[in-house]
């Protein structure tokens, strides 16, 4: 006989089970299992970690590296990191540089550093639904500043209403979250938006939050040796209210790994060494020393990486860009920056259903735009790192789709 007293809730509290649950995973669960699916609806590139890093892990691993590590991080690879940030963004110091258990930990982490249950929260969408509940977590509220798409021109592009930012920037907003190149859009703020936006959030001491993932995934046609996108710590001071988290995932086609940094003030470092002990007391040894040599070694990665994905994203923006598909109401943005396309379609209102339809008709695995927010309802994102070949079949899988669609 069960003994629980039958009137005590056994449900989670409130903040929780109002959290939005992954669109993508909802996708994607509909196609697991099945091998004739092309898979583009996850962040995630189609090729295995390099083998110089693989073996980096293995041989720590095999030299006995199974300990707890300093909560910050292996001071060799916290060195590592702020020599390749001082690389890209001028000199930084180690001091600045915390490990965290991948970047969207460091995310977790910065908001229980900094915010409180009722703070008010900003953020540029559509975004990485992530990033959206991660403060509504401890019970802060999120206003959105939608991107908006303009299409007056014959290269339809993704950009920010800076002065609607602005206006949402109030003096009681704690935090601004910005991700640029962005996760869906591909959008990518300019150093011009940058000094304004930095210079407001200086007057109100609003914290500056800026995920910095895809930094080194940018298509313009940078001479500089290490190309980059604009970065808010390219123009701010070391120690005063801005935040770069960067991971692994992307650039050195780590995402399994689960490792990332922070760049943040000194006298945050304390409490945010606190915060990692009771969340998960340090990263993997071995893992961090995977790190090193992905830094120490991984810039033909990128490099090679950054070529792939240039191909790719041209070749798939061509492609959606074709009669038929503009004839069905597909307008595609060329994306600045990270690895996805984020198509609109015009009369689209139930992207779920369509990525559903599309994974269980079609085998074509695409994440639905409502998963990064109601701005993204409409559209749909297509992650294009992967081989022309497969992206080609994925196009006559959605063409044949579409035609099935207005023949019925």
């Amino acid at each position: 006989m069960n003994s629980h007293p039958h009137h005590y809730s056994l449900e989670p509290r409130s903040a929780i089970q109002s959290l939005g649950a992954s669109r993508i995973r909802e996708v994607a669960n509909a196609g697991m299992g099945r091998k004739d699916v092309l898979p583009f609806w996850f962040g995630e590139p189609d090729e295995v970690t390099p083998e110089t890093i693989r073996l980096a892990a293995k041989n720590s691993i095999d030299l006995g590296e199974t300990f707890y590590a300093h909560n910050l991080g292996l001071p060799v690879l916290r060195e590592t990191i702020a020599h390749y940030a001082s690389q890209l963004h001028g000199a930084t110091d180690v001091n600045h540089i915390a490990v965290s258990s991948s970047g969207v930990s460091a995310l977790m982490l910065i908001a229980q550093l900094l915010f409180n249950p009722n703070d008010r929260i900003v953020a540029v969408t559509p975004l990485w639904p992530n990033l959206i509940e991660i403060p509504k977590i401890l019970g802060a509220e999120v206003i959105s500043v939608p991107l908006e798409l303009n299409t007056s021109s014959a290269h339809p592009t993704w950009e920010l209403n800076l002065d609607r930012l602005l206006q949402a920037l109030t003096p009681n907003t704690k935090a601004l979250f910005l991700n640029s190149p962005n996760n869906p859009t591909g959008w990518m703020i300019s150093r011009a938006e940058q000094e304004i936006l930095l210079a407001h959030c200086r007057k109100h001491g609003i914290w500056l939050i800026a995920d910095d993932v895809y930094e080194r995934l940018v298509y313009s046609t940078s001479t500089s040796a290490l190309s980059c996108a604009p970065s808010f710590l390219d123009i701010s001071e070391r120690d005063e209210r801005v935040i770069s988290v960067n991971s692994f995932s992307k650039s050195w086609l780590m995402t399994g790994w689960r490792l990332g940094w922070m760049q943040i003030p000194t006298e945050l470092m304390q409490g945010l060494g606190k915060l990692i002990e009771y969340n998960t007391s340090c990263a993997p040894v071995f893992i961090q020393r995977a790190g090193v040599v992905a830094i120490e070694q991984g810039e033909d990665i990128i490099k090679r990486t950054q070529t792939r994905y240039t191909a790719a994203r041209n070749f798939l923006c061509a492609r959606l860009s074709q009669p038929f598909f503009r004839d069905a109401g597909l307008i595609a943005p060329v994306p600045q920056g990270a690895m996805y396309v984020f198509f609109k379609i015009q009369g689209l209102s139930d992207s779920l259903a369509l990525c559903k339809s599309l994974v269980t008709e079609a085998g074509l695995g695409l994440a639905p735009g409502s998963a990064f927010g109601p701005e993204g309802e409409g559209a749909i994102r297509w992650c294009f790192a992967n081989t022309l070949e497969n992206l080609e079949l994925g196009c006559q899988r959605l063409e044949n789709f579409l035609i099935s669609k207005n023949t019925k």
